[in-house]
């Protein structure tokens, strides 16, 4: 009896083995692939893919991520086929650009933290060989701090800078985000592994562009935009970036000065924080995703940036597609609720 199931990836001529109850995306993960995914639980639709041969056990999805007629034809999400055979399956070809960054272990110490909330702690890191470490804009390493479980942060730096930034929101119950928010110190030492994530940014995109965060998902949204101005602005391209932050309350937000800041420094770009359970004179309120959809009636050629929480996600993409926007146009990052 076998504890797994091959997996056969056509489009890099690679076979992986899945563990028994394992999915095809983090099997992929777990090897090192760059396998183009989102929400990795079945409502972007992200990872959809073409299931060549083999049988698979699909998990439980939105009918939005993938519809019945695709399932006729063939079509599963990654993220939620766990192969009850050896499996052949295929990314679309639709996914515009694949990361080709190696992954690798990287120590290093807590240059500075910060409290910017009064739940989300900013912290820099330094690390030992900052020259060997690469990331694109918008992905996530897996944070190993002493005496903590190993957690995922999104890297909220730009690629250019010496110290690498997370804003690490505290969780009720979450044993290491409440270590890191209430006890991390400078000269702390920490490691890093990655990078990993297919949200970063698309350079060969010259469209505009939306990011849309929620609470401490600004970190990577805050990277893709920064590394969209330089890389805009050195092409002589400064195409429309619309920045739309939501958060529960006032004392939720963070970073306004600095997109203000960018604001003053690029025309290009706008910032709209939206507050969810506070009405506010100056400041929109109720839910991002409506807010967006409230400002743009045709998201054709546009691409969108998510971060934050799941229900933040399956709300706004379908918005977003329902003004033209492709969902392959679409890269969400979600930030779940780490166990305990």
């Amino acid at each position: 009896m076998t504890s797994g199931n091959t997996i056969y990836l056509p489009q890099i001529g690679r076979s992986i083995m899945a563990a028994q109850g394992e999915t095809v995306l983090q099997a992929a993960l777990a090897a090192g692939i760059t396998y183009p995914h989102g929400c990795r639980m079945g409502r972007c639709g992200a990872c959809k893919s073409h299931l060549v041969s083999g049988e698979i056990d699909l998990l439980k999805h939105t009918p939005f991520s993938l519809t019945e007629e695709e399932k006729a034809e063939g079509l599963t999400l990654a993220c939620r086929a766990v192969p009850l055979s050896d499996v052949t399956i295929s990314w679309l070809d639709g996914a515009d650009e694949i990361a080709d960054i190696p992954t690798g272990r990287f120590e290093g110490a807590v240059a500075e933290a910060v409290d910017v909330t009064h739940d989300i702690r900013l912290i820099r890191i330094r690390l030992d060989d900052r020259a060997s470490f690469s990331f694109k804009p918008g992905q996530y390493v897996r944070l190993l701090y002493p005496d903590c479980s190993p957690r995922d942060y999104s890297i909220a730096s730009r690629v250019d800078e010496e110290l690498i930034e997370f804003h690490i929101r505290h969780v009720p119950g979450g044993l290491t985000s409440s270590h890191i928010v209430t006890r991390a110190r400078a000269g702390d030492p920490v490691t890093l592994v990655g990078p990993f994530g297919s949200s970063f940014l698309r350079e060969k995109h010259c469209g505009p562009i939306l990011g849309i965060a929620g609470g401490s998902g600004l970190a990577p949204v805050k990277a893709v935009v920064e590394a969209a101005l330089t890389t805009g602005q050195a092409a002589g391209r400064e195409r429309p970036i619309h920045v739309y932050f939501g958060a529960r309350a006032l004392r939720d937000l963070y970073m306004v000065d600095h997109f203000e800041a960018l604001i003053a420094r690029h025309g290009n770009l706008s910032f709209v924080p939206v507050l969810s359970n506070e009405p506010h004179a100056q400041m929109r309120c109720g839910y991002v995703g409506n807010a967006v959809a409230d400002d743009f009636d045709d998201l054709d050629g546009w691409k969108a940036y998510l971060a934050g929480p799941p229900a933040m996600i399956e709300a706004t993409v379908p918005q977003l597609v329902a003004r033209g926007m492709r969902i392959a146009d679409i890269h969400a990052d979600v930030f779940f609720t780490p166990d305990r």
